[in-house]
């Protein structure tokens, strides 16, 4: 009898878009400028290559797109410019040390305007960045608000990615924990996503710049679960939003698996297979977590089809970052 062959699920070429990044040299560079200290940083801060390449073996991943992390408070704009430029350097020399195993977001900071642009021009026009990682929002102002609108003009203009992760919510001292037991990562964090979403579709964003793509992490953290809701309640935003509009907004985002993802059902009933992108959330997220938990019960899960698996593992990150595509980005 002929061997049965599977289908391809893309598995063993997964692009991971969720893959953390806190460059060595900025560790060492943001410890003797006395902005951290390094004993004290949780270990998604320690990261190296050989640990970042064996997880992604583990867990078929072909391509991981770095996501820079400068996890400290700058006192100047010339300080934040150092630190990403040391960053940016370091993401540039981890793709070219291991062909086709790295790509890289440039960091922005859009509380500070003008490094921003810097930043996004260096890291996209001339050092090749698939796109921008931004954070939900910046000391209480959230993605979408008109004070960004610079920033995401000159983004619109490049047809952009735009990767954003959650950070602390407003209020209370950095870093303040707002239940106590319970860390900002574990219901904080999706909240956070949520807002920032919700108030993209307020503002209008995506119609105002309607050539950027917005990756949510964490399956876009609340959003899919509460999706009638917001439908429902679109009269109540100031001013009010139509409902089609919110349905239109759920369907334009890109939701990335980084977490472990809830089974896909709920997601799956609000966007189309082709919104949903591959993520580890290493080394925030734990490799034998990664690889024990999360990867099975994705792999497991029953609403996916292995015509799903092929795009989420790979063929939508190409789709929505050719670049990596490009012989200098393909693994092998």
């Amino acid at each position: 009898m002929p061997e049965i062959v599977p289908p391809d699920d893309g598995s063993r070429a997964r692009i991971d878009v969720h893959h953390h990044f806190c460059a060595p040299e900025w560790l060492e560079w943001a410890g003797a400028q006395g902005l951290v200290n390094p004993k004290a940083l949780p270990p998604w801060a320690r990261w190296d290559s050989g640990s970042a390449l064996s997880l992604m073996d583990r867990a078929g991943v072909a391509t991981a797109v770095l996501k820079p992390m400068l996890p400290a408070r700058y006192e100047t704009s010339a300080q934040l410019r150092e630190a990403t430029t040391i960053t940016l350097r370091a993401a540039t020399d981890a793709v070219s040390a291991h062909p086709g195993r790295f790509a890289f977001h440039a960091p922005l900071f859009l509380d500070d305007l003008d490094v921003s642009r810097w930043a996004l021009r260096h890291g996209l026009d001339d050092l090749g960045a698939v796109g921008v990682n931004v954070t939900a929002n910046y000391g209480g102002v959230y993605l979408g608000d008109a004070a960004y609108d610079p920033i995401f003009a000159e983004l619109d203009e490049r047809a952009a990615v735009v990767d954003t992760h959650p950070h602390n919510l407003p209020g209370g001292p950095p870093g303040a924990v707002h239940v106590p037991g319970i860390p900002n990562f574990l219901c904080d964090f999706l909240l956070d996503t949520t807002r920032a979403a919700a108030n993209m579709i307020h503002k209008r964003t995506l119609d105002r710049f309607p050539n950027l793509s917005v990756i949510l992490p964490h399956a876009g953290g609340f959003l899919p679960h509460i999706a009638t809701r917001v439908q429902a309640f679109a009269g109540a935003f100031t001013p009010p939003v139509e409902a089609s509009m919110v349905r239109d907004y759920l369907h334009r985002f890109y939701y990335d698996t980084a977490g472990p993802m809830s089974p896909a059902g709920t997601l799956l009933a609000t966007v189309a297979p082709d919104r949903i992108l591959f993520g580890t959330d290493w080394p925030a997220c734990p490799a034998d977590m990664v690889t024990d938990i999360a990867i099975p019960a994705l792999t497991a899960d029953p609403s996916l089809t292995p015509s799903h698996h092929q795009a989420i593992n790979r063929t939508n990150a190409l789709r929505l970052m050719p670049r990596l595509a490009e012989p200098s980005f393909v693994a092998v």
